[in-house]
């Protein structure tokens, strides 16, 4: 069964960091592309970052770029997402995201708040 769970999120000040953890369980991690949404509440959720199986390809919102990182380590079953100069409007819960199978399976998410 397929499973996706994120850590690492928290209260921080802009300007700060964060480092978001997504474990994977189920499924041939290194086969596939994880990416990483955002949501706030009563909105959409919004594509944030993604990574190819190798690493090699990535890509980002353009309200990221420059500020967020996404890698991965297919040793561990982890894709990561490096979070700098963080600002009020990245505040929201974050989610892990893949495709298996034909199927989308998301994780439960991670709550960022930004905040002095």
């Amino acid at each position: 069964q397929v499973q996706l769970v994120e850590s690492g999120g928290g209260l921080v000040q802009p300007g700060g960091s964060l480092k978001l953890s997504c474990a994977a369980y189920g499924f041939t991690f290194v086969s596939y592309t994880m990416s990483w949404y955002r949501q706030d509440p009563g909105k959409e959720r919004d594509f944030v970052a993604s990574i190819t199986w190798s690493g090699g390809s990535t890509n980002y919102a353009d309200s990221v770029k420059g500020r967020f990182t996404i890698s991965r380590d297919n040793a561990k079953n982890t894709v990561y997402l490096h979070i700098n100069s963080l600002k009020p409007e990245d505040t929201a819960v974050y989610f892990c995201r893949t495709a298996v199978g034909g199927r989308i399976y998301w994780g439960r998410g991670t709550q960022v708040t930004v905040s002095s």
